[in-house]
């Protein structure tokens, strides 16, 4: 049996239902390991049912393995999964509270037969997600790679008079040309005080020289996705900007250093803004530290000074401290990390800092 499958069935026998209805795209795509776009999973004890219309049934055909029935939309989506529930006799269907829009609930439960429950349910296969594999490591690296090289690429590319959209449209390409299907999120390029924007809409403005070019960026491989960014810099770096990029260097060296199983992620989060607000740049880091990547740029865990959860080997995340100084500049240094038994591997390296 496929594992992900079991654990998952584990979680509806101790949350005592029936059955689990999944619409998140990337929880279904886990737990069956085929891209899912613009369908539905029902899981019970003993099948699974793939809820999808014509555009998609015939290649899920081809790729769903495992006895996975496929069920084919015969007018309304909502009619169909209530008919689906109905003649598996599913009492007790948990459905994502998260991912399911009320207005989509309220027509399922109109079509449903009275002694049919729909139970809100939260994380129950995100929190089966943190732990990544042999095979979902190896498709993040391969990402990363991608990752590497685009950067690399652009570095030449990155000149005064450019605009920062034209940075984008050639990251875009490159990673493209050479094996993602794509960015895994929209790509930033901030440049001169453009990049004091912690997620600025990259625009048509032009890099000057004698100004920092900061780049977030991340390609979707094999439906996982990688994020890093980098901050370049033209012409002649002053001074302040030395300073404040060193001290955001220390405060992930410092939050890396800690890493291994067992400790309290939101350590991680307290340690490098500590130092930042050391050095007397504590306003200027807001966001939290990090977050976990797989199947989606953000998904758990959150490196933050709220969570409660501990770092566990196969967990994947991003360590990115950064400060950012209104009308002046901003800097993100943001690596990707595997928790390992011993320790951390820093899969991005070095490379770029």
């Amino acid at each position: 049996m496929n594992p992900r499958l079991k654990n998952i069935r584990i979680k509806l026998a101790q949350e005592r239902l029936d059955g689990l209805l999944l619409s998140s795209p990337a929880n279904i795509s886990y737990l069956i390991n085929y891209q899912s776009r613009d369908s539905f999973l029902v899981i019970t004890k003993d099948k699974e049912i793939y809820i999808t219309d014509s555009r998609y049934t015939e290649e899920a055909r081809l790729y769903l393995k495992g006895g996975i029935i496929i069920k084919k939309i015969d007018g309304s989506v909502f009619k169909t999964i209530a008919e689906v529930l109905g003649d598996l006799n599913l009492k007790r269907t948990g459905f994502e509270e998260r991912y399911l829009p009320f207005a989509d609930y309220r027509k399922i439960r109109d079509n449903l037969k009275r002694d049919m429950e729909l139970i809100p349910v939260y994380g129950l296969v995100e929190v089966l997600r943190q732990i990544k594999d042999a095979e979902e490591i190896s498709k993040i690296k391969k990402g990363l790679n991608i990752t590497f090289k685009a950067l690399h690429f652009i570095q030449d590319f990155i000149k005064p008079g450019k605009k920062e959209i034209e940075i984008a449209a050639e990251i875009e390409r490159f990673i493209r040309y050479n094996g993602a299907s794509g960015a895994a999120f929209e790509i930033i390029v901030a440049s001169g005080p453009n990049s004091a924007f912690p997620h600025h809409i990259t625009s048509q403005r032009k890099i000057k020289e004698n100004e920092p070019v900061l780049i977030d960026m991340g390609v979707d491989y094999s439906g996982y996705k990688t994020d890093l960014t980098r901050t370049f810099f033209l012409g002649k770096i002053n001074t302040l900007f030395k300073k404040v990029y060193r001290i955001v260097s220390h405060a992930q060296e410092r939050a890396l250093r800690l890493i291994k199983p067992g400790v309290a992620l939101s350590r991680l989060d307290l340690s490098a803004r500590q130092y930042i607000t050391q050095k007397g740049y504590g306003g200027f880091f807001g966001h939290n530290l990090g977050h976990g990547v797989g199947l989606e740029t953000h998904e758990a865990p959150q490196i933050s000074g709220k969570e409660t959860a501990k770092a566990m080997p196969g967990m994947v995340f991003t360590v990115e401290p950064g400060i950012y100084i209104p009308g002046r500049f901003g800097i993100r240094i943001e690596d990707m990390v595997l928790v390992t038994r011993k320790g951390v591997e820093l899969l991005s390296g070095t490379f770029n800092k």
